[in-house]
């Protein structure tokens, strides 16, 4: 499964960052690094299910993990 990057609204409280992870694992995601500098956390998802997590009224973004690299 691909993994992806979710972050949610920097004005998500901490309950609609929660209901955002609950939402993920009902679609089957599995959540795996949660970060504290931003509001989100890694996943691993079937790409069909991305959609509706896209969707979520408190999810600013959704990216593909990968490598991330500085000149």
């Amino acid at each position: 499964m691909p993994s992806y990057i979710v972050t949610c609204k920097e004005d998500a409280s901490p309950e609609q960052v929660e209901e955002v992870k609950k939402h993920t694992k009902e679609q089957g995601g599995k959540i795996g690094h949660e970060y504290s500098i931003i509001k989100g956390f890694s996943v691993t998802f079937d790409d069909d299910a991305v959609t509706t997590l896209e969707n979520h009224p408190h999810v600013k973004n959704v990216e593909a993990d990968g490598v991330m690299r500085t000149q």
